[in-house]
């Protein structure tokens, strides 16, 4: 009996299928765990949580720390995502030189509607199982924040998080890594 199995793709593989024109310019697509996923079209409450996140965080950083709005970052050999907004540390050339990985990224932000499911399941595990200290996502099912803290492994291939914390969209949260700048979620969720 013959089995099936699926390509999987490293980041040179998927960079060179870039380079050689697989994908047309208005494709939105990420490597994870060595799939080419293509990821969903954003709804405007989508577009308007994503662009106020990243506009007040950007603001609220000021030279601190580099904010990233939909670039990638790397975490493995295989999985490249393109986060909706990443914190990374600073960094002289600016990630000019190479994406941030692991070390380099202080906080991993997804906005959440038609991607809840993949978002608390695949991209959880994928981001804890690469050591991302904090993982927020903005849920705009529930207009809530749900808060991911100290990655963890439970059992061979299994990734989690120990802190699980909610936070309602009328409150204020501290930004990990900065305990003097915090973030109003009033100016950030969709009224």
């Amino acid at each position: 009996m013959t089995s099936v199995t699926a390509k999987r793709f490293s980041i040179e593989e998927y960079h060179r299928l870039e380079e050689l024109g697989f994908f047309g310019p208005d494709d939105r697509v990420e490597l994870i765990r060595g799939e080419i996923i293509k990821m969903a079209a954003k709804g405007t409450p989508h577009s308007v949580c994503n662009s106020r996140v990243f506009g007040e965080l950007y603001t609220i950083m000021g030279k601190r720390a580099i904010v990233r709005g939909q670039e990638p970052i790397i975490l493995s050999p295989d999985s490249e995502p393109e986060p909706d907004v990443v914190i990374a540390r600073n960094r002289p050339d600016e990630y000019l030189s190479s994406h941030p990985e692991p070390a380099d990224i202080l906080l991993v932000i997804e906005v959440s509607d038609s991607t809840l499911k993949y978002d608390r399941e695949t991209k959880l595990s994928l981001y804890a199982e690469a050591g991302i200290a904090n993982y927020w996502i903005f849920n705009l099912v529930d207009n809530q924040l749900e808060m991911h803290e100290e990655p963890y492994q439970k059992r061979q291939g299994d990734f989690n998080y120990r802190s699980q914390r909610v936070v309602l969209s009328n409150e204020t949260v501290v930004i990990p890594g900065f305990p003097d700048l915090s973030l109003d979620l009033s100016l950030v969720f969709p009224a």
